[in-house]
């Protein structure tokens, strides 16, 4: 019996959900809640760990994001603040305050950009990458543990089901049809 079969035998929140609403609304079909209430709430607990994660690292969610996508740019390390602000969703006034707010704890620096005179380049500090690569490191292993009861090929088949659901709204979040 797989780790999938083994979950059909314990009743959760969701099925109970959705036994309520079959029983007030027999005229819905309320198939979709089971899915989508259920990343719903894994999406809310997944949260909670990522926010615990960075905490015990000394790192908020939107330090994680700028770090992040400064560290994925590749050695130096080093981004516009125009390609972080496409990278994390924020407004231009949004992720000036971040840059300011990560420049004074000493995890960024900014120097100008020495191919357009009026921009800078945001770089990670030597302790903004050990800060980074500690927080990483460390949802790493609480999301490993989050997947532990589900086999490899079970947690491949999970994401390819996920990704067919994202992309729609990755597409039209990047303005691609």
């Amino acid at each position: 019996m797989t780790h999938v079969e083994d979950s059909r035998q314990v009743e959760d929140e969701v099925d109970r959900l959705v036994a309520a609403w079959r029983q007030e609304r027999p005229d819905l079909d309320v198939t979709p809640l089971e899915v989508l209430s259920r990343v719903s709430r894994l999406g809310r607990h997944l949260e909670r760990e990522r926010r615990a994660a960075f905490a015990d690292q000394g790192v908020e969610s939107w330090e994680f994001d700028v770090l992040t996508a400064l560290r994925r740019a590749g050695e130096p390390y080093e981004l516009s603040p125009g390609t972080l602000l496409r990278a994390t969703l924020v407004t231009s006034g949004t992720m000036t305050n971040r840059i300011d707010r990560l420049a004074a704890a000493g995890l960024v620096t900014r120097r100008p950009d020495p191919e357009d005179r009026r921009g800078v380049l945001v770089r990670l500090t030597p302790a903004g990458l050990q800060r980074v690569d500690a927080a990483f490191t460390d949802l790493l292993r609480r999301e490993r543990e989050l997947l532990a009861g589900l086999e490899q090929h079970e947690q491949q088949a999970l994401a390819g089901l996920l990704r067919t659901l994202l992309v729609p709204f990755d597409a039209a979040d990047s303005g691609v049809q």
